[in-house]
C-alpha cells in the first residue's frame, strides 16, 4: 500500500493537487469581528446569490457553518464517543471544498464572526477574543492551509466592548460588573494583539483589516476589500441586528423584572464604562490604529477608505489598501491559544 505524504503548509501561491484534483479555487475567510456590521454583510450576500455566482463567487455563511459543516472543529463540552471530532470535522470541509471547486467557485467567500470566538467568552474571561489564536489554528487546518486571505472588521474599543455589553443582557444575561468592566479596561489587550496571535496562527495567510467605521451600512465596500473585485449594489441597504439603545434596555429589564437602576435612562447609546475606562480603551485603540497604520509589523494590511460618505459608493478595489503587501518570509511566533 502506498501512503501519501503533503506537506504541512503549501507552496505559497501554488495550486495542491490530492487526488489528481488541481486546486485554483481562492479562499478568503471573513473571521469578524462580531458587533462590526457582520449580520448585515451575511444578509446583503444572501441577497445577491445570483450576482456572486455570476462572478464566479461562492460564500459560506453561519447558517451553513453552524448546522454541521463546523461541528467538532472547536472544543464542545460532551463525549466524543471514542470518535477523533477534529479529523471529522477536517475531511468535512475538504469534501465540500471538492464539490464547489467542481461546481466551478473560482473564489470562496467563508464568513462567520464565531470563528474567532464568541463574545460572551469575551465577556466572561474580560479580555479581547483571548482564544483566537487556537481556534484560527483549527480553522486553518480544515482548510488544508488553502485559506489565502483573512479578513476582520474592526472597531473602537469602547464603543465594541459597549456594543457587546448591550447585546449580552439583550439576550438575558446580567449586567456586567464594575469590577468586570475595570479588567476589561485594564487589561490592555487590543486588536494588535488579536491580529499577531491570528498572524501566528495562519502565517501563510495575508491578514486584511477594515476598520468599522468605512463599511458600516456599506457591505459592498467590505466585499471588495475581501475580494478584489467590483461588488454588487443591490441590497445592502438593510442594516441588521444592532444593539439596543438604552430605552431599549430598560424595556427588557422591566419585561425580566430586574432591577433598572443598573442602566441609566435617557436616550442612545448605553456605555457602561466610566470616563476613565473609555479614556484607557480609545488610548489601546489608537495605539492599534497606529501600529496597523505604520505596517503592522508586515503582519496585516490596513484598507484606506477614499470616499467617506456614509452610505452609497462601493470602493475601487485599488484604493482599499495601505500597508505592507503580504510578506511570505516574514518570521512569526507561536499562535497565542487563550
Amino acid at each position: 500500500m502506498t501512503v501519501a505524504i503533503f506537506p504541512v503548509n503549501w507552496p505559497t501561491g501554488a495550486a495542491t493537487c490530492l487526488g489528481g484534483i488541481v486546486r485554483l479555487m481562492d479562499i478568503i475567510l471573513h473571521a469578524g469581528a462580531h458587533r462590526t456590521g457582520t449580520t448585515s454583510f451575511q444578509s446583503y450576500l444572501r441577497g445577491n446569490t445570483a450576482a456572486l455566482a455570476a462572478d464566479g463567487t461562492g460564500y459560506w455563511g453561519p447558517r451553513r457553518l453552524r448546522t454541521g459543516l463546523f461541528s467538532g472543529l472547536f472544543p464542545a463540552p460532551g463525549p466524543a464517543r471514542g470518535r477523533n471530532l477534529l479529523r471529522r470535522a477536517e475531511g468535512r470541509v475538504q469534501m465540500h471544498l471538492d464539490l464547489a471547486e467542481t461546481a466551478g467557485v473560482a473564489r470562496l467567500l467563508v464568513t462567520d464572526e464565531n470563528m474567532m470566538g464568541a463574545p460572551r467568552a469575551c465577556l466572561s474571561a474580560g479580555s479581547l477574543y483571548p482564544a483566537v489564536g487556537e481556534r484560527m489554528a483549527r480553522v486553518s487546518l480544515a482548510f488544508g492551509a488553502r485559506a489565502g486571505r483573512v479578513i476582520i472588521s474592526l472597531r473602537a474599543l469602547d464603543l465594541w466592548w459597549a456594543s457587546v455589553a448591550a447585546y449580552s443582557v439583550a439576550r438575558g444575561h446580567s449586567v456586567p460588573e464594575s469590577r468586570k468592566l475595570d479588567q476589561i479596561a485594564c487589561s490592555g489587550r487590543g486588536w494588535r494583539d488579536v491580529i499577531t496571535d491570528l498572524a501566528c496562527a495562519m502565517p501563510e495567510a495575508q491578514i486584511v483589516v477594515v476598520p468599522f467605521e468605512q463599511v458600516a451600512s456599506r457591505p459592498d465596500a467590505l466585499l471588495a476589500a475581501a475580494t478584489g473585485r467590483t461588488a454588487p449594489r443591490a441590497h445592502r441597504e438593510n442594516w441588521l441586528n444592532r444593539s439596543p439603545d438604552l430605552r431599549a434596555l430598560r424595556r427588557l429589564l422591566a419585561e425580566r423584572g430586574n432591577n433598572l437602576d443598573v442602566v441609566p435612562d435617557g436616550d442612545g447609546r448605553w456605555q457602561p464604562f466610566s470616563a476613565a475606562q473609555s479614556a484607557a480603551l480609545r488610548e489601546t485603540y489608537a495605539d492599534d490604529m497606529m501600529w496597523l497604520a505604520a505596517g503592522a509589523d508586515g503582519l496585516a494590511t490596513l484598507t484606506e477608505d477614499s470616499f467617506r460618505s456614509r452610505v452609497g459608493k462601493s470602493q475601487p478595489a485599488e484604493a482599499m489598501t495601505r500597508g505592507h503587501e503580504d510578506d511570505q518570509g516574514r518570521q512569526k511566533g507561536l499562535a497565542h491559544s487563550g
